[in-house]
């Protein structure tokens, strides 16, 4: 049984950021991510996109395998969850999920927005927001980037680990 007054902690190469969810507006989404987090899905994951002034991506399962690289991006835990459109905007630190141009195909991969991402309002499904740790948001944002499969300049040229992603009372995290 979840409860709302839990939160995220997201362990990266960089420290900790702290995620706060919104159950209200995406109950699946807050549900789905919590589940995986405390599986251990995410933990030895890394975030393989990062856009510059805009996102960095995290989530797939392949990245814990240098060697599965050309497939990053792809990796999911099995299953597809509904869509939860909702009001909240896209701005620099909300959490929401990563999807194929079907809407109710997210599964683990996330992304943090670092700047205003509007376009994306009642597209992908907003879920959380970063409410500790932006210093360590910046620095995977700021991360130096390479071609990541001819496409666009967004694939980390250092590994931008994701360690753990633990679910904890909200009231033993000071932010």
């Amino acid at each position: 049984m979840s409860n709302a007054n839990e939160v995220a902690l997201i362990n990266t190469c960089h420290g900790q950021m702290v995620v706060e969810f919104w159950s209200d507006v995406a109950p699946g989404h807050v549900e789905n991510f919590k589940k995986l987090a405390r599986e251990g899905f995410y933990d030895g994951t890394a975030f393989h996109r990062v856009v510059k002034g805009f996102m960095i991506q995290g989530g797939d399962p392949l990245t814990k395998d240098p060697n599965e690289e050309g497939r990053w991006g792809t990796g999911n835990p099995g299953y597809k969850i509904k869509a939860e459109f909702n009001d909240r905007p896209h701005v620099r630190g909300v959490l929401s999920m990563a999807r194929s141009q079907d809407p109710n195909s997210a599964g683990s991969q996330f992304f943090i927005c670092l700047a205003d991402a509007r376009f994306l309002d009642k597209q992908y499904t907003a879920f959380g927001t970063v409410i500790g740790g932006d210093d360590v948001l910046e620095a995977i944002g700021s991360v130096e980037t390479t071609l990541a499969g001819g496409r666009e300049k967004s694939r980390p040229t250092r590994r931008m680990s994701v360690e753990t992603v633990q679910i904890v009372p909200r009231e033993s995290v000071k932010v």
